[in-house]
This record gives C-alpha cells, sequence and structure tokens, in this order.
C-alpha cells in the first residue's frame, strides 16, 4: 500500500511540566526536574501526531528508533514543548527532526523514527506471543 506522505509534515506537542513527569518519579534521576524519559515521550509524541491524521482508517505508527540530547534542565510548572518535522519517508520507514523547548529556549534535539503498521495484524501477531 502506498501512503504518500509529504516530507514536512509537522507537529508540535506541549504540557506543562508536573511532578509525575521529574526524574525522581521516573527512576531515572534523583532530583525533581522534567526527565528524560518523559522528554523522549513528548518527541515520539509529536512525531506520532505529525502524521496520524494522514494515514488510512487502520494504520497507525510504532516507534522503532530515538537519538537525543537532553541539554538543560526544565523545573517543575514550566511548558515545554516538541516539534517534530517528516523529513524522511522510506517505504513504510518514517524519519522525523525533533526540536524539544522550555519557556527559556531549546532544551533537546532528536531524530526519530517511525513504522507504518497495519493496526489489526499488528495485534493480531501480539495476541501469538
Amino acid at each position: 500500500m502506498e501512503f504518500n506522505l509529504p516530507v514536512g509534515l509537522s507537529y508540535t506537542s506541549k504540557k506543562k511540566v508536573t511532578i509525575d513527569d521529574a526524574a525522581s518519579r521516573y527512576g531515572s534521576g534523583l532530583i525533581d526536574v522534567f526527565a528524560t524519559p518523559a522528554l523522549v515521550a513528548l518527541m515520539e509524541n509529536a512525531a506520532l501526531m505529525a502524521v496520524a491524521s494522514h494515514l488510512p482508517e487502520g494504520f497507525n505508527t510504532v516507534g522503532i528508533e530515538i537519538s537525543t540530547t537532553h541539554v538543560k534542565a526544565t523545573p517543575i510548572g514550566m511548558e515545554v514543548k516538541a516539534t517534530a518535522s517528516l523529513v524522511n519517508v522510506d517505504g513504510k520507514k518514517l524519519t522525523f527532526e525533533i526540536v524539544a523547548e522550555d519557556e527559556e529556549g531549546v532544551i533537546g534535539k532528536g531524530v526519530h523514527s517511525r513504522f507504518i503498521i497495519d493496526t489489526e495484524k499488528f495485534m493480531a501477531k501480539l495476541t501469538k506471543k
């Protein structure tokens, strides 16, 4: 099946950092700042949403790879956002460049790959595990 997703699709995911997003809660650190795993989830969400409405019914994407930096800490209460832009389409493999920011500027960057799946077939395979 051909998906014809145009390079350049983008989406920005935003959230206010809460204690549930803290490194201390994720177990990835011992202090109450925006956790790297929470940053990665925000980045993945932006990529997911950039293409979700452009896929045929019954199709979805799953994350398969991410390479990211998290260069600045963000305190609880500050807003963060991640903007994902589709930069390459290779069949069912989609590659995104992502920039994450808080209210003071860039906090991280990444490259993320997602794969287009037929949701029903994907889930059926999982039930056989």
